[in-house]
């Protein structure tokens, strides 16, 4: 490995941290940050992944000392004061961990139809840390893979990664393109999915007595954003709509909390 050390926030070897903080230009660049040991220890060890360049702290690169040989030797591991962080990628790092990492091929959607049993499909749900706890909820209950509307939430937002527990480096997804999104239900209905709509209002039946029948061979559970919940579109078009029972003294359980309710429930 190579170790270079950064004494300067505006040092050119780690210019490309201080656009960490704008998703949309990392996605145009084709990378994701990976934030924090675990991550990055993770993808180190997977190996399918490659990395542009590590930033980390002197406790970091301890801490990594024994992952680091996994990576390529021309990867660079740049390491800096933990103070300098927040001046380099505009943003406080405590952990003192970051990773550009470049994105994988996207999956297009009717591969992801053609080779799952079971779907997580997020309509309009565009806060990262929703996206990254239901993608851990996923990989709990070994959802096949997670189909995103046009408009929800990058899985490989550094938050939505980090909430994964990076769970969204390992399960597949897939975007739907506008023009496939207005045609997801009729699509999954004719490669053989039974839609679930997860839905507080009426109607709808209580999600045991859904799960208390016989299951499907292909199931698709549809979560909407959290206080508008599913479109209405959606909601009417699924097979079945589905709430779990709460008390009164709520309005509503998370939309992470309540999309692993369901798929523990449908896992048994």
């Amino acid at each position: 490995m190579t170790v270079e050390r950064i004494e300067c926030a505006n040092d050119a070897r780690a210019a490309a941290y201080r656009e960490v903080s704008d998703g949309e230009l990392l996605r145009s660049r084709g990378v994701f940050v990976a934030e924090g040991r675990l991550i990055v220890r993770r993808l180190i060890q997977q190996r399918r992944y490659t990395f542009e360049s590590l930033l980390l702290n002197d406790s970091a690169l301890r801490d990594l000392e024994a992952a680091i040989p996994g990576l390529d030797a021309s990867v660079p591991v740049l390491v800096c004061r933990t103070d300098a962080f927040a001046q380099l990628t505009g943003y406080n790092i405590h952990r003192g961990c970051l990773a550009l990492v470049r994105r994988p091929p996207p999956i297009a959607a009717p591969s992801l139809l053609a080779s799952a049993a079971r779907l997580v499909v997020l309509d309009g749900v565009t806060n990262a840390d929703n996206v990254g706890g239901v993608f851990r909820n996923a990989a709990a209950f070994d959802v096949d893979g997670v189909l995103l509307s046009p408009t929800t939430c990058d899985p490989l937002y550094r938050k939505a990664i980090r909430t994964s527990m990076a769970a969204a480096l390992q399960v597949p997804f897939a975007r739907a393109a506008p023009a496939e999104w207005n045609v997801v239900v009729a699509a999954l209905r004719a490669a053989g999915f039974t839609v679930v709509a997860l839905t507080p209002r009426e109607p709808s039946e209580p999600l045991d007595v859904f799960a208390s029948r016989p299951r499907p061979p292909r199931i698709a559970l549809f979560v909407g954003a959290e206080g508008g919940g599913l479109s209405e579109g959606m909601e009417s078009a699924a097979d079945y709509r589905v709430r779990i029972p709460i008390s009164n003294r709520v309005d509503s359980l998370n939309l992470a909390v309540a999309a692993g309710i369901a798929l523990a429930r449908l896992a048994n």
